[in-house]
């Protein structure tokens, strides 16, 4: 599911976060710059990912589509999930879209904009395994470091332990391996996954939580903030963000409600 990235490619956001701080952009200066600057994992099928070189993914094209809507041109920085946020806080990029589900921890170092999808955890485990929250009782599961899915592996009382992973496509494999008895994801990603490995012995489970996903952004930068919202809106309304939900998933996965 993941592909492959260069070492360069892997290397580069961990020396721009070592390089010290960059000049913050407020909106005024982004747009007289012509071009928006977004950080996204590469990593996290069906939302960003690569094919091949190329970055794609239904985050991937919904920022495109955001920048076209700002007359912006937009550039790509492909930074690890765990590290988006540090790198953010020192304005290595304008915003982050890598399905960052909204928690208030999370809300204490950036701020969220409006919420783009809506999902949920999800367990993942072989068909004679624990695929309810109470079943997870004695058992260990895997999850992705820093995400609101190992969050929430941590708050189910009775897990036997929390196996953490560098990416879901490692999780998996562990699961494969009977290296965990259980893994935990968005439930998009488990769809996807599992489609593509039908022949794994794997199925999907209970839903864990309910989860908010929205593009993330440095602490009170409004006017900015405000320009990302109004754009998701604007595309929402002229259907490019319909046709590229059903695109990725066949079904509108806006938060509706």
């Amino acid at each position: 599911m993941r592909f492959p990235v260069s070492f360069l490619q892997a290397a580069l956001p961990l020396l721009l976060i070592l390089a010290g701080p960059a000049d913050a952009r407020e909106w005024n200066v982004v747009k007289s710059s012509g071009t928006i600057i977004a950080a996204t994992e590469g990593g996290f099928q069906p939302f960003n990912y690569y094919e091949g070189a190329k970055l794609t993914g239904f985050e991937v094209e919904l920022g495109e589509a955001i920048a076209r809507k700002l007359g912006l041109k937009l550039e790509w920085k492909v930074v690890p999930f765990d590290a988006q946020l540090a790198a953010l806080q020192q304005d290595r990029f304008d915003f982050a879209i890598a399905s960052h589900g909204y928690t208030e921890e999370r809300a204490k170092s950036v701020d969220f904009a409006n919420p783009h999808y809506c999902t949920g955890g999800q367990i993942a485990a072989r068909a004679a395994g624990p695929l309810t929250v109470t079943a997870l009782s004695g058992k260990t599961v895997g999850v992705q470091l820093a995400t609101s899915y190992a969050d929430a592996a941590k708050k189910i009382n009775g897990i036997k332990e929390i196996k953490t992973y560098k990416g879901d496509p490692e999780a998996f494999s562990a699961l494969r391996a009977k290296k965990v008895e259980a893994w935990i994801s968005d439930k998009f990603t488990v769809k996807a996954t599992l489609d593509k490995n039908p022949k794994a012995g794997i199925v999907a489970g209970d839903l864990v939580f309910v989860e908010r996903v929205s593009m993330i952004l440095r602490k009170n930068n409004k006017e900015l903030a405000d320009k990302l919202n109004q754009a998701l809106a604007d595309l929402m309304k002229d259907g490019t963000y319909r046709a590229l939900s059903e695109k990725y998933f066949k079904e509108d996965i806006s938060c509706r409600s």
